[in-house]
């Protein structure tokens, strides 16, 4: 007894509309340059679309996606990660 194991595609429901694609209430925007090579893009009637967010354009438009899987965090000039002053204050006065 060989039990197939159906491929569930991100996009199963969606549904092409006058206004886009709509999927679960939403309506998606095609995917925009930056977000090519990102694992959660899915195809959809040859367009591509992120199930993620409705609208990948906004999410580049502060720099970096948050969902992105192809882009890798940065590091600052002085090679540190930025530590919330709060929580520095607070490890210097136990004395870490």
């Amino acid at each position: 007894m060989a039990d197939e194991k159906k491929k569930v595609s991100a996009l199963d429901g969606a549904v092409m509309t006058p206004e886009g694609l709509s999927f679960k209430g939403f309506i998606l925007s095609p995917i925009v340059e930056s977000c090519t090579g990102c694992e959660r893009v899915a195809n959809f009637e040859e367009q591509a679309y992120c199930p993620a967010y409705a609208e990948p354009a906004k999410k580049w438009t502060r720099g970096i996606c948050n969902f992105a899987t192809h882009v890798k965090a940065t590091v600052d000039k002085e090679g540190k990660t930025k530590v919330n002053p709060l929580k520095a204050s607070k490890r210097a006065a136990r004395g870490r």
